[in-house]
């Protein structure tokens, strides 16, 4: 019975937001950019080795690209959190009653009366103050905090699964209508990609799959647009 409450959490999908969010926007991106990059060479040229080329190094670059993106971003959220945290330290030494008046706030704005806010304000602060005043007057908590390595790795690893899909259809398909070909596989990556995230986020998967084709088709268009303007024979 006392496992119960931490069984419950884990089911909730919030827990799942950090890692899914760079998942899905490696996998979406490795399909997108590489499929993307593939169908502009392959609109410009009738020769399979600079295709392979392109959507291999796209691959290669998008991939440490994306880690090292997610990484920075995420490490930069993680400084201002530190940095948000340290202040509070700070002014909990030099002014504790302005600060357990501020918590007290916090929870009468939620809904307590003020009484009752106060109270629970000094229960909190009495058992850790420091926790109290970082998850409910900063909104700091173990699902909402950025993790960079988690989230570089899973950018990183999920990019390289989504390119290595157009790259497959680049190396074993026929070369003539290249393009169509690399246009609708990755339709259909994208389409798979959404429901899968949709799935595992509890999201409604008929709006996710139409929300990521429609952005991806348009890359891929725009893509194979300015291929064919500028066509030349790459070889």
């Amino acid at each position: 019975m006392n496992d119960q409450p931490d069984e419950y959490l884990d089911n909730h999908y919030i827990h799942k937001s950090n890692w899914l969010r760079a998942a899905v926007l490696g996998a979406n991106d490795g399909i997108l950019s590489t499929a993307s990059l593939a169908i502009g060479v392959a609109a410009a040229t009738d020769m399979r080795e600079p295709i392979i080329l392109a959507t291999l190094a796209g691959l290669v670059a998008g991939a440490l690209s994306m880690a090292a993106g997610e990484y920075v971003s995420v490490s930069s959220q993680t400084d201002i959190e530190r940095a948000d945290i340290e202040r509070e330290k700070i002014e909990l030494e030099e002014t504790p009653e302005i600060e357990l008046q501020r918590l007290a706030e916090i929870y009468e704005n939620r809904g307590l009366k003020k009484e009752t806010a106060l109270i629970v304000a000094k229960e909190l602060t009495e058992h850790d103050v420091l926790a109290a005043h970082v998850r409910d007057e900063l909104g700091i908590n173990e699902i909402s905090q950025a993790n960079p390595i988690q989230a570089a790795l899973a950018s990183g690893a999920s990019f390289t699964v989504g390119g290595i899909l157009p790259l497959l259809v680049v190396l074993f398909l026929p070369l003539l209508f290249m393009e169509y070909y690399l246009y609708g596989f990755a339709t259909l990556f994208l389409i798979i990609l959404g429901a899968l995230a949709a799935k595992t986020g509890g999201s409604n998967i008929g709006i996710a799959i139409l929300r990521i084709t429609f952005w991806g088709t348009a890359a891929m268009g725009l893509t194979a647009f300015v291929g064919y303007l500028f066509s030349t024979n790459v070889g």
